[in-house]
């Protein structure tokens, strides 16, 4: 098993965030040796300055937090992240076409992301918590249908985040042809190693820095 850290997306997407707040991320993740970063779209430019001479990912979130914005805006959105220096982007599926059965419209929509980025990360965010089992089911077969590098649970600003039968339900659909994301009130070592111990290869979480030192966050967001 890889070592803990290296799991781990360390992550500040709350509106409050400030520069200092992202070079602090930054500074953080270089301590600690995390896999990534990830950031509002905004902020890829300065997380890209800062972590220049490392081998940290900066991973960009892209229709985000809702999925309600049009292919038009996600499609802006992606191009400009990687051309500011993302490496990986989370983009938000679009939850209500989803549950309107417009599956058709849902895979375009990832598919013409991912052809945009073909040699780039992408997860797509499915929101579990909005979702019933078979939802759960048929937006991972949509996913995996359009290319999608992993499938990801939760934004951290829905109703809910990530939870084991969740996890279950993507990893019986990704089998091997997809990573599974673990994402939303992920705050301590325990709870981490659970999700890994189901299959999962990143674990996205602002608590990061209490997972590997074995405590539990406090932060009450992602």
């Amino acid at each position: 098993m890889k070592l803990i850290n290296k799991y781990i997306d360390h992550t500040l997407l709350k509106a409050t965030a400030t520069k200092n707040d992202i070079i602090q991320l930054c500074n953080e993740a270089i301590e600690y040796q995390f896999y990534s970063v990830c950031v509002n779209s905004c902020y890829v430019t300065l997380a890209k300055q800062v972590l220049q001479d490392t081998s940290i990912k900066i991973c960009s979130v892209i229709g985000f937090p809702l999925g309600a914005m049009s292919t038009t805006a996600k499609v802006a959105e992606t191009k400009q992240a990687i051309l500011d220096g993302a490496d990986e982007i989370d983009m938000v599926l679009n939850i209500g076409l989803l549950k309107s059965k417009d599956f058709d419209a849902v895979w375009k929509e990832i598919e013409t992301i991912k052809n945009i980025i073909p040699h780039h990360t992408l997860k797509v965010i499915l929101e579990t918590c909005y979702l019933e089992d078979l939802e759960i089911i048929k937006a991972s077969e949509l996913a995996l249908q359009s290319g999608a590098d992993f499938i990801k649970t939760s934004t951290g600003f829905g109703t809910g985040g990530a939870s084991i039968h969740d996890v279950k339900l993507m990893k019986h659909i990704a089998k091997d042809e997809a990573k599974i994301k673990a994402s939303g009130g992920i705050k301590n070592l325990k709870t981490a190693l659970e999700y890994i111990n189901l299959g999962v290869d990143r674990i996205g979480t602002s608590s990061g820095i209490a997972i590997v030192s074995g405590n539990t966050s406090l932060e009450k967001e992602y």
